[in-house]
């Protein structure tokens, strides 16, 4: 299904931005997060010079890249090295040119002196007057490539540009779906904020259905999913996937992960870090705990889609066709009150989950206007609509929790909120964007 192209206001006005001061801007977030529509739309307007790397030895990205770009050039000299393709650029573009090159790793990865040749040529050329933009899907190599202190690249981009997932309010607007819906936010939760699986969904789908379709149906397209993510970011071996089959199973201590996967703890250290800087999981601290505080560390899958994936797709396709409509309904319903959960801590910047051994906030922040002070907001969320008696009965339960918690010797003043479904309410489709193409 075709979708509006639909927010990226922001990323759009940095971009222009950085074609007015020039030099080199990076570009990167997860594979179908949209990067390349939005670069190829902005080019468009600049009559930009753009080329997607291939997998390839280094002669034939070199020759892909030239070809794509050669007819804008106008020249009859073949380069033979990265270094004379620049200097191609320079010697024939006289008036500001702007040049992408999508998918930078893979050109990184078949020749590594790359980087240093573009240090080279960003040091020593005129490259203020033109701007270059390096993107790139896999975040630990970009992170490795141009945020790295021993990088020959680190310091030399003007902007490092973070393509995120879009929004539930972007996504309703694009999906035609009344964002105060439960049934909206439900089918949110299995395609998340990526626009590409956003054309899977279609007008009034039930949230089961499109579960059906896309995890549980004949070779359904989500089924190798995990695996093209994590071969994106170079984490190979079953052991990854070990770690993220427990984590979504609901082994979220690094003891528990460790123990679910037969190894020690230690042993798991790498792998976990390899599993952030690609930002397939998130490590959760409680409230007012610092980060760099390892003990009290839980693991959780970031994307919704990758954790409905190993929460629900992995553990029940076997027995799925078996289940009652009603038995799907619920599984749907409680990996979208995760996400609901994660939604709604998100409104607040600084908000975060609390737990002790026996006790667990869903959010906790800083009431507004009180930052550094000892008032805070204690919040219980709830994927459901909620009579006044059980808000009350909840509220009341906050309380005795918050008597028996370690929080309240330090922090003297709360004030408890009980947020339900009704939340979605606040929520207005997102009309930033008027520009007529789709993802």
């Amino acid at each position: 299904m075709k979708l509006p192209f639909s927010n990226r206001r922001l990323e759009l006005k940095e971009l222009d931005t950085a074609a007015a001061a020039g030099g080199l801007v990076v570009i990167f977030g997860r594979r179908r997060v949209g990067k390349t529509r939005l670069l190829v739309r902005w080019l468009a307007k600049r009559k930009g010079l753009y080329s997607q790397a291939i997998e390839a030895t280094r002669a034939q990205q070199l020759d892909q890249v030239f070809q794509d770009i050669r007819e804008q050039l106008a020249t009859t000299i073949v380069p033979k090295s990265w270094g004379e393709l620049f200097e191609l650029l320079d010697l024939q573009k006289k008036k500001r040119w702007v040049f992408c090159l999508d998918e930078f790793p893979y050109l990184v990865a078949s020749d590594p002196t790359l980087p240093s040749v573009l240090q080279r040529w960003l040091d020593h050329s005129d490259a203020q007057r033109s701007l270059l933009l390096l993107s790139g899907s896999s975040t630990r190599a970009m992170n490795g490539l141009f945020l790295n202190r021993s990088a020959p690249l680190y310091g030399r981009a003007r902007k490092l540009l973070h393509v995120e997932p879009m929004s539930y309010a972007a996504f309703c607007t694009a999906c035609r779906r009344r964002p105060a819906e439960q049934e909206s936010f439900n089918v949110f939760s299995l395609v998340g904020g990526v626009p590409k699986y956003w054309e899977f969904v279609r007008p009034r789908q039930t949230a089961v259905a499109l579960a059906e379709e896309l995890f549980f149906g004949f070779a359904p397209y989500f089924d190798q999913e995990p695996a093209r993510v994590l071969r994106d970011e170079n984490i190979a071996g079953a052991t990854a996937s070990a770690v993220l089959e427990s984590i979504g199973r609901g082994a979220e201590k690094p003891s528990e992960i460790a123990a679910r996967v037969g190894t020690a703890q230690t042993n798991l250290t790498r792998l976990l870090q390899q599993l952030l800087d690609a930002s397939f999981i998130k490590r959760e601290l409680p409230f007012g705990e610092s980060m760099r505080s390892t003990k009290r560390s839980l693991y959780r899958i970031q994307d919704p889609t990758m954790r409905f994936w190993f929460r629900v797709y992995s553990p029940h396709r076997t027995r799925w066709h078996q289940y009652s409509l009603s038995e799907k309904t619920k599984l749907v319903r409680d990996h979208a009150s995760t996400v609901f959960e994660d939604f709604y801590r998100g409104l607040f910047p600084g908000a975060s989950r609390y737990w002790e051994a026996n006790l667990e906030f869903d959010s906790v922040r800083e009431a507004p206007g009180t930052a550094g002070a000892s008032r805070l907001i204690v919040s219980e969320v709830k994927w459901t609509v909620l009579s006044a008696a059980d808000r009350a009965k909840i509220s009341s339960r906050l309380a005795e929790c918050w008597a028996r918690s370690t929080l309240q010797g330090r922090y003297k003043e709360v004030d408890f909120e009980v947020i339900d479904a009704t939340e979605l309410n606040t929520v207005k489709r997102d009309r930033s964007s008027k520009l007529p193409a789709s993802f």
